[in-house]
């Protein structure tokens, strides 16, 4: 599929998104520097969330509605207060994009309800993403899908069933451009339960790309997801992991976000084909694998042996192999030191 007027399949270089979030920390001038860094660091695009507190909660406390006293960022907070100081502000979303798009940057967004998707349409966003926890939100994803516009689903704690039937959702309504990210829904996320090996696996059950939205910390198991087919990777992304941010514990720094281009780039350029041959490039190192050569002057009569026949480099000669065949066969013509032994010379 096409995002922005750029590729994203398995025929493209990894499409890499640098996540905001709300690592503004409800400062403006803030989140444009994350756009100014995510468009120095050659990302391929920058994405936000679109809610507010109250079209993806209500404010209301109890048990229902905070997050357990052990979680490792936002234990015991309300959803309400955490939405309400991650949220990018609708009348932010404006200045954001004419930011990006001044920096060569594709931007897009996530939205947690209709309304959002309005907004978003207004801007013209060239692609959308449903997040994890909504993807059993057929309705919304429905309203996505009506847009025309390529969308990324996120899977983190969805069943294959839950997943089958959003990609039914996004596919009855019109969606033909579509793309199921792994995830593992947990802020920070360990290594561990990435699970990587089942990339394969969604795209095989549902013949779409695939992709990793990943919240480890480090680059790693987004550069090792190219290998097993990620065609799309997320990351969230922060001006400084000490410098606080809702999600600064498990967002990369900016030269961080260019390493994973970089590297996921050369990942990618890795994989090759399938054929199992030498390759062009090699063609200088045959030359010289090691082969059977005369390394003594010899008469004619003389017997092949240790002293002057030797398997060395370069190539030319018969193989190393040889050697028990040859071994004790007379020379029938004189035969100078660094000639290539071949069965016409015994």
């Amino acid at each position: 599929m096409i995002i922005n007027g750029r590729p994203v399949g398995a025929d493209a270089p990894p499409y890499v998104i640098a996540e905001m979030s709300g690592n503004h920390d409800g400062d403006l001038a803030r989140a444009m520097k994350i756009v100014d860094a995510v468009a120095a660091s050659g990302a391929h695009a920058l994405k936000l969330q679109t809610y507010r507190a109250d079209t993806i909660t209500i404010d209301a406390d109890g048990p229902s509605f905070r997050l357990s006293e052990g979680h490792d960022l936002w234990g015991g907070q309300r959803l309400y207060d955490l939405y309400e100081r991650a949220h990018t502000p609708w009348e932010w979303h404006e200045p954001i994009f004419e930011r990006a798009r001044s920096a060569g940057l594709t931007v897009f967004s996530s939205p947690f309800d209709p309304t959002a998707v309005d907004l978003l349409e207004s801007l013209g966003a060239p692609a959308y993403k449903i997040a994890s926890s909504e993807i059993v939100d057929l309705p919304l994803i429905r309203r996505v899908a009506r847009t025309g516009r390529p969308l990324i689903i996120s899977t983190g704690m969805a069943s294959l069933g839950e997943m089958d039937a959003a990609v039914q959702a996004a596919r009855g309504a019109g969606c033909e451009h579509l793309v199921l990210l792994g995830c593992t829904a947990a802020y920070p996320a360990a290594v561990s339960d990435s699970n990587l090996r089942r990339l394969p696996v969604l795209a095989a059950a549902f013949g779409l790309p695939v992709g990793l939205s990943d919240h480890t910390p480090g680059i790693g198991a987004a550069v090792a997801a190219v290998a097993l087919g990620a065609c799309v990777i997320e990351k969230h992304v922060t001006l400084d992991r000490a410098g606080g941010g809702v999600d600064a514990a498990f967002s990369l720094e900016p030269d961080e976000l260019s390493a994973l281009v970089v590297e996921s780039d050369r990942a990618w350029q890795a994989l090759g084909s399938a054929v199992v041959r030498p390759v062009s490039a090699e063609d200088e190192g045959m030359r010289f694998r090691r082969s059977l050569y005369v390394v003594a002057d010899v008469r004619a009569g003389d017997a092949v042996s240790e002293s002057n026949v030797r398997s060395i480099r370069p190539a030319g000669g018969l193989p190393p192999d040889a050697i028990t065949t040859v071994a004790g066969r007379t020379f029938h013509r004189d035969t100078p030191r660094g000639t290539p032994l071949t069965w016409d010379l015994i």
